[in-house]
């Protein structure tokens, strides 16, 4: 029996819906000379976040829902460091009633291929009761656009 886990290659940017640019910080490098592993997914949050308050589909401060990270993963093919620019694309893999999965592809500044790429579930939730709630419509229509 073969145990062996196969592992996605990196994709190509035009696999991504939208893009974040996001300047990597000389406390990102660990002693090893690259981007810690878990800046990754700081960024993941950071792009996607992001893109939702830009888009007006996200209130942080005062909205009734919010989402809450249920699942996350991520592959690495090529180190970033300090000072490269970061590129993240963004992209909606499945959306349900109250849950998405995001995928994001972290690309250094001007390259086709991804150095890392992975993903993230968030169940949207009520910000008082914390049970799940059916997506908003605002947030819904902005989700559509990167589906």
């Amino acid at each position: 029996m073969n145990t062996q886990i196969e592992k996605p290659g990196p994709e190509r940017r035009t696999a991504y819906k939208a893009f974040r640019s996001i300047t990597t910080r000389w406390m990102d490098n660990d002693v090893y000379g690259h981007v810690n592993n878990v800046v990754y997914y700081s960024w993941f949050d950071t792009a996607v976040n992001a893109w939702l308050i830009e888009q007006g589909a996200l209130d942080i401060h005062g909205g009734d829902t919010i989402g809450l990270v249920i699942e996350t993963q991520c592959n690495y093919f090529a180190s970033l460091s300090f000072p490269q620019s970061v590129e993240a694309g963004i992209r909606v893999a499945r959306l349900g009633n109250s849950s998405v999965r995001y995928e994001v592809g972290l690309f250094a500044q001007g390259e086709e291929l991804a150095a890392a790429q992975g993903h993230f579930v968030h169940v949207y939730v009520d910000r008082q009761t914390r049970r799940p709630v059916a997506l908003p419509a605002p947030l819904r229509a902005v989700l559509e656009t990167l589906n």
